[in-house]
Formats: structure tokens, C-alpha cells, sequence
């Protein structure tokens, strides 16, 4: 398709060449430009083309990069993408070396700050516009208002000078559709057009006689919030009531009106809010039509809404094996809830929702709380299992510690994404977890093998005490010896299991890359019979916390070299822990750790990535293959 606009926009200053009654058009050419290169190269699709409007309001108002735009979350940036001369790398959006899938300051300088977990862009917004003095706005939306570090910012920002703008994309959606108090705050919160009006007018007067100094200022302002409540007939607002000037709710696909409301407020002294009312999917109708669906659709056919299909589907999903188990266990046990900040559909806790809906809460995209909230049902007697991605537990690590584990308390943490979980990239790879979680006191840590493995882990974890931790990756289970069904024997509790003999060498792993290293151990046997006559040893740990220390002793007195292999960082990992057990109990075997090492993974495939850190078949036996001689 030819683009009569954006093709010729290599920046925000091409942008502001043009007449305000042209932006609609280069909206509408945006909207179709993210729909035809999203349909081959699969990403971040609804929320984009809800921001598409305000994405052009704000780049034809402000002076960026020297002003800062915040987004969060980066998945509604990929028209700012477009606009600030990546148009012609677009295509590479997420992929292997391209584009990165959020916004990267070291990708561009109109990337003002890294945003790949939500709700951290006031924050970081206030900090920029106290440091720098230019404009600043950040950007919040697609549910970023429901966690708490968003309330934190929004604190701060009314008790210190600052001139911040915070831009309220309220589209009543994350990737499921909200829920909770503030969600529903929104659906209510209005405006008067005669109060707007008429304190506009006030404060241009009031600048004109020199009477808004900070002293009368603040004084001024606490009186216009009731005056505002006086004329809405409405109590104050949050934000008014925080002394953060408050402005909206405004239709946000309204190009032309964005513009003229930012051009008069930008120049406000002191913080302030723009609502704006977004609809997640704006101009695509399979898109609005189901928002979940298409927040990351992969590849469709553009002209019928059509999703074509995926490769590599016939077995399970890991969580479709989590949500049905959770499921089944929770019928059978009414003290199992679940627990999830808003992603039941993302990790398939959906299934029990669907079905039990009184016994699975969404507590919005609030990690933190999640887990808190878990520990006061399982103080009072409930059994919560709940689920957040590895890269988001990470900012729930305080609540794990001292709600959870210091209490001791019968928490089934669900790690949903551990290891490599592919184009989303740094921002999303689970590989802190094992480190991170293993130092924490009365926890307790497993990953499973195959979807078989999960099953039973789960069922396990009901019978156990205190808290437990199951990681499992993305993706599909494997297929193990052509049959998906159980490998190796049943799970119990800290307890590994043999997958292979031989005197030679011991490779331990858990979770699973076990597979693939199965695969690697067949392959290196066949091709290095004289390097290997005695055989590799493979042994499936299941348990990194407690570990089987039966089969350490088995390996310590058996092996003098040992491999380790884990898809996580080395450092603290189940390497790490094998080191310090052998050390421990005075063996001493040469200590071979495979994993990540000190480094931020960047984006692509998992294919590309696991290729990339040599964890898959290829360069576990290229690994293998190097293995020093005895």
C-alpha cells in the first residue's frame, strides 16, 4: 500500500510540517500500517492501535526528544516506533537483532525510559521532569493504574514541585478486561465542561495579577477542588484530591482535540492528569471485537480477521496443563483458590474461572499484593495457588520473604514463563528465578521435566506445608520417547531421578532442559563412543530446593566430573548449589555449570536465543564434546 503521509515522516519535526486537519489521515495510515506489518510479524496489536490518536498529539505538540515521553506499558508505542524513524526497520519489530519489542533508550533517543512491566512510568517520569526541566509526560494505560507502584508515583508527584503531565490511556483493559475498585472509579469518573471553563479563565486571571505564587497557589487549588465538587455535584477526585490538576475524561481518538488540549496545558506550572477514553483495537473490528484475543494475535489474515494456525501444535501447552490440573484439584479440594494479577487468560487460570468463577481472583497488575493478598488466605486456612510470570515475581521478592516465608505459610507459587520466553526479551525472560528463590528460608523449589511432571508437582504441592515454588517454561510440553505421558518414574517429594546410567561423566539438570540435553547425551554417545566408552549419566534433580542428597552422594563418590544445566542465570542456580553441596561434603569434582551467564538476554525467538547461549541440542553437545579428559 502506498502512504501519502508516513512515508514521508522520518521524524516528529516531518510531523509538525503538516496541518492539524491532516493528522487524521496520518492516524488512519498508521492504523493500517501497524495491521499489515503486525500480520506478518506478529506483536503487540490492540493496544498500539488504541494509542494510535494520542501517539500523534503528542509528538506534533512537544519538542521530543528534548521533551520525555514515558510509555507504559511499551506495547502501546508502536506508532511512536513509526513516527521517530524506525518505519523502515519496523518489519524487524521483536525479531532476532531487530527492533526491540518495548521502548530502549539504547535503541533511540526518543525512548526516554525502558518499559517492558507495567506501572513504573510516573515514577520514572517525576524523576526525569525534577532532573531535567524540560517537558515530561508519561503515558500509563492498559491497566497500569491497577498496581500499586502507579500510586506510589502518583504520591510523590503531588507532594514535590514538578510540572509532570500524566497521560491516563483508560481503556478498561490490561490484556483481560479489568477488574476491581479503581477500574470501576473510572467507568464513573466525569467532568464539568463549566467548571473546566471557568477555572481556566480564574487561573489566567490570577497569573495576570502575580497572585499565584506556591503559598496561594496550593491554597487556591484546594478551594477550586471543592468549587469543582460544588459544580460537577460529584466528590472530589483522586487526583484533584491529591492536588494534581485534573483534566477530562476527553474522547482519545479524537486526533485534532488531543492536540488542542495538550497545546493548552503543556505550559501549566504543576502536575496534572489527562483522562483520555480509549478503545483497545480502535479501527480493526476483529481487534476491538475481542480484545484479548488480539492484545498479541499472531500471525491473521488482514482482509477476514482470520488467525492462521501455529506451528508446532499437538501436544499441550504448559499452562493448559497447569489450568486443567488446577482445575481438577480445586473440585476436589474447596479450600484451592486461585490467584492472578490480571492474566487468568495468560496462564490459562482461566479454565478454573470459566468454571469456578468465585474461587479464582484477578487482582489486577499487582504483583506485590497478589502474593500478600495469598498469605492472608492461607493464614486463615485457604490453600491459594497463585500464578505470576517469573520476570513479574521478581517485583514481589519483599513479599515473598516476609509475608510468605516468614510465616511459613502453604503458598503455591506457579511460575508461569520461566527460562527463555522469546521476543518480548529482556524485559520478560524468567532466569532469576531459581537464584533469586533459593536462599529465601522454608522454600520450597521443583521444575518439571514433562507436562506429566507438572501434573503431579501440582497435586504434591496441595499435600505439602509452608511455602512452594513450581517453574515451568512457555510453550508446548514435550514429546518424551514419542509419548507425553510419564518418563521417569512418579515425582516425589525432594527427590530426583536417574534418566540415564554411565560411569564416565554425570550431567544434572533440571526442569526442562533436561530434554534436550537427553538429546545431546544420544547424540555425543553415538559420535564420541571412545571419548565416552563408559557412558554419560543423566539425572533429572526435579527438587532444587530441598535437593536429593541421596543421589549427590551417589554422584560425589561415583564422578569426578560433574555437569550441570539449567535454563537460568549460573550464578546462585542449581550449579551454583551443586558446588556449594560438593564443597560441603567434602567431595571435589571438576564442577562443569551450564546456563546464562552475567548478562541481560536480548530478544528473538527461543529457537534463536537458546541457539545463541548454546543451551540447546546443538550446543549442549558442542558442550559435552568439550568436556575435558580425566
Amino acid at each position: 500500500m502506498e502512504y501519502q503521509y508516513i512515508n514521508k515522516i522520518d521524524s516528529p519535526a516531518d510531523l509538525k510540517q503538516l496541518k492539524m486537519e491532516e493528522l487524521p489521515a496520518v492516524c488512519a495510515e498508521l492504523r493500517q500500517f501497524i495491521i499489515e506489518a503486525l500480520s506478518k510479524n506478529p506483536g503487540h496489536l490492540a493496544s498500539s492501535l488504541g494509542a494510535i490518536e494520542l501517539t500523534v498529539a503528542l509528538h506534533y505538540v512537544f519538542d521530543t526528544p528534548n521533551d520525555k515521553l514515558v510509555w507504559d506499558v511499551g506495547h502501546q508505542a508502536y506508532a511512536h516506533k513509526i513516527l521517530t524513524g524506525r518505519r523502515d526497520r519496523f518489519h524487524t519489530n521483536r525479531q532476532f537483532k531487530g527492533l526491540s519489542p518495548f521502548t530502549n533508550p539504547a535503541e533511540s533517543e526518543y525512548d526516554a525510559f525502558i518499559a517492558g512491566h507495567a506501572s513504573n512510568s510516573i515514577s520514572a517520569a517525576l524523576g526525569l521532569d525534577i532532573a531535567d526541566g524540560h517537558n515530561v509526560v508519561a503515558i500509563i494505560g492498559d491497566g497500569a493504574m491497577t498496581g500499586g507502584l502507579a500510586f506510589e508515583g502518583l504520591n510523590n508527584t503531588s507532594m514535590d514541585k514538578n510540572n509532570l503531565l500524566i497521560v491516563l490511556n483508560d481503556n478498561h483493559m490490561a490484556i483481560d478486561p479489568l477488574k476491581g475498585g479503581f477500574t470501576q472509579y473510572l467507568v464513573d469518573l466525569t467532568t464539568s465542561a463549566m467548571y473546566n471553563k471557568w477555572r481556566w479563565r480564574f487561573y489566567q486571571a490570577a497569573v495576570k495579577l502575580h497572585l499565584m505564587n506556591d503559598e496561594k497557589k496550593q491554597r487556591i487549588l484546594r478551594r477550586n477542588n471543592n468549587w469543582k465538587a460544588a459544580l460537577s455535584k460529584q466528590k472530589s477526585n483522586i487526583f484533584t484530591g491529591l492536588n494534581i490538576r485534573y483534566f477530562g475524561p476527553t474522547d482519545g481518538h479524537d486526533v485534532v482535540g488531543l492536540v488542542r488540549i495538550l497545546s493548552e496545558i503543556k505550559n501549566h506550572r504543576g502536575p496534572k492528569v489527562l483522562h483520555i477514553i480509549t478503545k483497545k483495537g480502535k479501527g480493526y473490528a476483529p481487534a476491538e471485537n475481542d480484545q484479548t484475543v488480539w492484545h498479541a494475535p499472531g500471525e491473521f489474515n488482514v482482509s477476514n480477521g482470520e488467525r492462521l494456525a501455529v506451528s508446532g501444535e499437538g501436544t499441550p501447552l504448559w499452562q493448559e496443563v497447569f489450568g486443567n490440573s488446577l482445575l481438577d484439584l480445586a473440585k476436589k479440594n474447596e479450600k484451592i483458590v486461585g490467584i492472578t494479577p490480571a492474566m487468568p487468560s495468560g496462564c490459562s487460570m482461566s479454565i478454573m474461572q470459566k468454571e469456578l468463577p468465585d474461587r479464582v481472583y484477578d487482582v489486577g497488575i499487582a504483583e506485590g499484593h497478589a502474593v500478600t493478598f495469598s498469605a492472608g488466605l492461607a493464614k486463615a486456612g485457604m490453600l491459594p495457588y497463585c500464578n505470576i510470570y517469573s520476570t513479574f515475581l521478581q517485583r514481589a521478592y519483599d513479599n515473598i520473604v516476609h509475608d510468605v516465608a516468614l510465616q511459613n505459610l502453604h503458598v503455591v507459587f506457579c511460575i508461569d514463563r520461566a527460562g527463555i520466553v522469546g521476543n518480548d526479551g529482556a524485559t520478560h525472560h524468567g532466569l532469576l528465578d531459581l537464584a533469586y528463590l533459593r536462599p529465601i528460608p522454608n522454600m520450597q523449589i521443583c521444575a518439571p521435566r514433562t507436562g506429566e511432571d507438572l501434573k503431579q508437582m501440582l497435586t504434591l504441592a496441595e499435600k505439602l506445608n509452608g511455602p512452594v515454588a513450581i517453574r515451568y517454561p512457555r510453550g508446548r510440553t514435550p514429546v518424551v520417547n514419542g509419548d507425553v505421558s510419564l518418563n521417569g518414574g512418579m515425582v516425589k517429594y525432594g527427590k530426583g531421578v536417574k534418566l540415564r546410567d554411565g560411569k564416565d561423566v554425570a550431567v544434572l539438570t533440571i526442569g526442562a532442559i533436561g530434554n534436550p540435553m537427553s538429546e545431546a547425551i544420544e547424540e555425543v554417545t553415538k559420535v564420541q563412543s571412545t571419548k565416552y566408552k563408559g557412558g554419560i549419566a543423566h539425572y533429572d534433580m526435579r527438587w532444587l530446593k530441598p535437593m536429593d542428597e541421596e543421589l549427590l552422594h551417589e554422584v560425589g563418590k561415583k564422578f569426578k566430573t560433574i555437569v550441570t544445566a539449567e535454563d537460568g542465570m549460573i550464578a546462585g542456580g542449581l550449579g551454583s548449589a551443586v558446588l556449594e553441596w560438593m564443597a560441603d561434603h567434602g567431595y571435589t569434582p571438576r564442577v562443569i555449570r551450564l546456563g546464562v551467564n552475567d548478562q541481560f538476554v536480548e530478544h528473538g525467538s527461543t529457537k534463536e536465543l537458546y541457539q545463541m547461549l548454546h543451551l540447546d541440542k546443538e550446543g549442549l553437545c558442542e558442550s559435552l564434546l568439550q568436556v575435558p579428559e580425566k
